[in-house]
């Protein structure tokens, strides 16, 4: 400890005080974020959101980590990517996605059991070897170390499309489409009678009762005149959902996403292995989980009302 800190911590026990972290320091004060420049920066990034902290610190002539400070605390900014999302809604189908949230949300809150009484399914492509993201990818390094290197890779050829439906109690069923197929209006007809069997089987009180109700995306496939008289003609009650929402959809924002993760960077030798490992990790997510995720799915209805029905970003819960 320098003779200038003994000196303060002197003074501030022998004045009674407990803390010196509210006294003035020597030295001048920093003017590089004064309103001047404060304004200069806002004037720059108005005029270009994609310059960096560099390229804004070059045009108007201070430090760094006065930028940094002008943006982060002055001006309340942040610097983020764009988000891919599957199409650009138009107004009419942002007013059936409020439409949609508001009626799920009401028979939601109106009846606890309502979201227990719903199957939701979807399909989705298993690769025999999926790239890990940019996250997954990183890496803790020392100061001064050079920046890690990793080649360019895309999805393998070799791939298996997985069907499944599950519950807030977990996975109802799950098979995989045979190859060369894919889920075609032919296909599906015969998908939902082995899920009626295994709702049958696995949940024979929502079977007795008829209180359950599917869930599917609105894919070309499932929105034919074909698949919406299959439910009806055996009885089946079918919960709304609307076109290119994969926010809406808990196999798209929850289920999917938790498989793929554990399966990126591994590579399968064979369809089998591939199949294998789908369904060993389906298995291990556990109930607690899938509650947590239809629980999820009620604050996905709130958010796409507040945002109109545009797509929204959400909070993501650690445990899912």
């Amino acid at each position: 400890m320098s003779r200038t800190q003994c000196y303060e911590w002197f003074k501030c026990f022998k004045e009674g005080r407990m803390s010196v972290g509210g006294d003035s320091r020597p030295g001048r004060p920093s003017t590089s974020t004064n309103d001047d420049h404060i304004e200069r920066a806002h004037a720059v990034i108005r005029g270009n959101r994609h310059l960096t902290i560099r390229e804004v610190t070059d045009e108007v002539g201070i430090s760094i980590g006065s930028s940094h400070r002008i943006f982060t605390e002055k001006l309340q900014m942040c610097r983020v990517s764009a988000k891919f999302v599957p199409h650009l809604l138009a107004d009419d189908q942002k007013e059936k996605h409020v439409e949609i949230s508001q009626e799920m949300l009401a028979s939601a809150n109106g009846n606890e059991k309502f979201l227990k009484n719903i199957i939701t399914g979807d399909e989705t492509w298993v690769y025999r070897y999926d790239v890990e993201t940019k996250m997954q990818s990183s890496q803790w390094i020392w100061k001064g170390s050079p920046r890690l290197k990793k080649a360019q890779m895309s999805w393998s050829k070799i791939k298996v499309m997985l069907v499944v439906f599950s519950d807030w109690k977990g996975i109802v069923h799950h098979e995989f489409v045979l190859c060369g197929q894919t889920v075609k209006k032919t296909v599906v007809p015969e998908v939902l009678v082995r899920l009626r069997d295994a709702v049958c089987r696995k949940r024979p009180e929502l079977w007795e009762n008829w209180t359950w109700m599917l869930h599917h995306d609105n894919a070309p496939a499932q929105v034919s005149l074909l698949i919406h008289s299959y439910p009806a003609k055996h009885q089946t009650s079918t919960a709304p959902n609307p076109p290119y929402s994969p926010d809406l959809a808990p196999a798209d924002f929850f289920l999917f996403p938790k498989l793929k993760t554990t399966l990126k960077e591994r590579r399968f030798q064979t369809i089998e292995e591939i199949k294998e490992n789908v369904v060993r990790e389906l298995l291990a997510v556990t109930v607690s989980v899938f509650q947590e995720a239809f629980k999820q799915w009620k604050k996905c209805w709130e958010w796409c009302i507040a945002s109109k029905g545009d797509y929204f970003e959400r909070t993501v819960l650690k445990m899912l």
